[in-house]
């Protein structure tokens, strides 16, 4: 039997400082809905927050460990550096006032691939993007997007873009996602672009070869990425899959809205792969 293609993210999950700043900036600046605050499955003395639209939909999901006594990450090869959201390419200018409105220090807009980016970061140091996408546009479905109070749902997040990887070598980590069915782009600069379902959230991930130092976990420092899949089915093919290509894989974890297994890529990133379902309206 045969299974589809891997299309896209399921969620990233970074570590972040106090509890409080987070949801303030993610849920009131960005407008994503807090979907669930939970304990952490592998530390119970933690919290787990997760947001998304408003069903907490795989595509959407950012989701955080809250240590505030944790030291500042370093940023480097091994990493995650950068979570992309889209947007609607008429709302550039919306959010572009927005941010500078809340006292969000922004770098100047560039454009990636025919796509206008807003590049900033988060309290904790935590590299963000906004990116006006086509494939946003094509998203319409407004009760799917969460946006309170003064963020109209026409310029809502509509779900991730992208995650851009630092790499000392993009080699290994390009066949990997080659045997996960991602096609390959092109190149600009040091960026390689990669894409699943082009018509989803979450589809894309750039990997950037660099020479730096390794990074180390911390405050500020995305701790996984995950990419989704249907069912239990599909996810017992990758992971056989995955373990056959050299990666030791682990066993299924239940993390009650979804289940995931967990591997590092040889470039050194922590990548989880986790079901669609049940889904955050379990509860």
């Amino acid at each position: 039997m045969s299974y589809p293609d891997i299309p896209g993210l399921h969620h990233v999950t970074i570590i972040t400082g106090d509890p409080n700043t987070n949801i303030d900036f993610y849920n009131r600046i960005l407008g994503l809905r807090l979907v669930k605050k939970t304990i952490n499955f592998d530390d119970n003395y933690t919290y787990h927050l997760y947001y998304g639209d408003k069903a907490g939909s795989p595509g959407s999901i950012i989701t955080f460990f809250p240590w505030p006594d944790s030291r500042p990450g370093q940023n480097g090869t091994g990493q995650a550096r950068a979570t992309a959201f889209m947007i609607p390419q008429n709302s550039v200018e919306f959010w572009q006032e927005r941010l500078e409105s809340q006292n969000v220090e922004l770098q100047p807009i560039t454009e990636r691939y025919g796509e206008q980016v807003i590049q900033f970061r988060d309290p904790d140091g935590v590299y963000l993007e906004l990116v006006g996408s086509p494939i946003a546009d094509d998203l319409n479905n407004s009760s799917q997007w969460w946006s309170p109070g003064d963020l109209p749902a026409e310029h809502a997040i509509r779900g991730f873009h992208s995650v851009t990887l630092n790499l000392e070598s993009i080699d290994a980590t390009k066949e990997l996602l080659l045997l996960m069915g991602y096609s390959f782009l092109g190149k600009q600069g040091n960026r390689y672009r990669f894409q699943g379902e082009e018509t989803e959230p979450g589809s894309i991930l750039d990997l950037t070869e660099i020479s730096f130092q390794p990074g180390s976990m911390g405050k500020g420092i995305v701790h996984h990425i995950a990419f989704r899949c249907a069912d239990d089915h599909e996810q017992a093919y990758w992971q056989k899959t995955i373990s056959g290509a050299g990666l030791p894989v682990t066993e299924v974890r239940d993390r009650q809205y979804f289940k995931s297994v967990y591997f590092q890529e040889l470039g050194g990133v922590l990548f989880e792969i986790a079901t669609y379902s049940p889904g955050f309206t379990i509860d």
